[in-house]
């Protein structure tokens, strides 16, 4: 397994469908957990342990509210990881923005956007970040870039037709 996704709730699992989506797309190894940094912490420290020990490079955090899941696996651990806030709540998912967004000087977190597209976006950066040494994934990545641009330019062309 090369990337671990920790859902802060079961109820994020619509937004977190997306990066399983990337990682099935790429073949990316990936295990996924339910667990809170406030109401599980001791499951979330031990994950971050037992994930290590299986080869775990990167880390995935899927939280809305409060989302403070980035910064607690980010404070026991030396790899990378990728925040997604979850949109919802009464701030509509400014505070899991800003929870994931703001973290102190010398403990980073990389912050995606709010939602689906925020998760798939963490997965990509997952798929870059492991393709810096595997260059399988990195043909994958240039394919899988080529065809954007293509299917862009068919919806030009199709959308001058409409005119």
């Amino acid at each position: 397994m090369k990337v671990a996704i920790f859902l802060g709730s079961a109820s994020d699992k619509d937004v977190a469908k997306e990066a399983v989506q990337v990682f099935k797309d790429f073949k990316v190894d990936y295990s996924l957990e339910v667990t809170s940094a406030h109401r599980s912490p001791e499951r979330t420290v031990g994950l971050v342990s037992q994930c290590e020990e299986k080869g775990c490079l990167i880390f995935i955090a899927v939280a809305g509210k409060a989302a403070h899941l980035a910064g607690v696996v980010a404070a026991h651990t030396l790899y990378p990881v990728i925040g997604v806030p979850v949109p919802g709540g009464a701030v509509a998912g400014m505070d899991a923005l800003l929870s994931t967004a703001q973290m102190p000087k010398g403990v980073p977190v990389a912050c995606m956007g709010l939602g689906k597209s925020g998760a798939a976006n963490a997965a990509l950066l997952a798929v870059q970040i492991l393709s810096l040494q595997d260059n399988g994934l990195k043909s994958s990545l240039k394919a899988y870039r080529k065809k954007m641009a293509e299917d862009v330019e068919e919806s030009s062309k199709k959308t001058k037709e409409m005119f």
